[in-house]
């Protein structure tokens, strides 16, 4: 299948997901979450979202844990939405790069603010 097909079918995806998450789920076990990013398999048959989850570990697992479960749901809003004749199945995982941005933030601020007391 064509790359340029498969990318614009993982970023309506994408486009969905964050409608969905923000109207249609109201699951209070859902935390705060934002969809980073989707890839979309080849033959279209799996859909990997990388998903960012504000808040402690275990809330960020028990999000992921109640993503999982609402997959029926998800997947079947997204075949109304979407006119595919296969519906991808959705695979969650978290997506890190936020928290390690921040680590790698705190890291460099440590470091300027050992460099400055150093001058003085």
């Amino acid at each position: 299948m064509s790359k340029v097909r498969t990318n614009r079918i993982a970023e309506q995806i994408k486009k969905e997901l964050g409608f969905l998450f923000q109207r249609e789920l109201k699951d209070p076990r859902i935390g705060f979450v934002t969809v980073m990013g989707v890839e979309v398999s080849s033959d279209l048959s799996q859909a990997k979202i990388f998903v960012s989850v504000m808040g402690s570990e275990e809330e960020k697992k028990e999000t992921l844990k109640t993503l999982e479960k609402a997959q029926g749901f998800l997947r079947s809003e997204i075949g109304k939405r979407i006119e595919l004749r296969h519906v991808p199945e959705l695979i969650f995982k978290l997506d890190t790069s936020i928290d390690y941005g921040d680590r790698i933030e705190r890291i460099l601020s440590g470091l300027k603010e050992e460099k400055s007391h150093e001058k003085s």
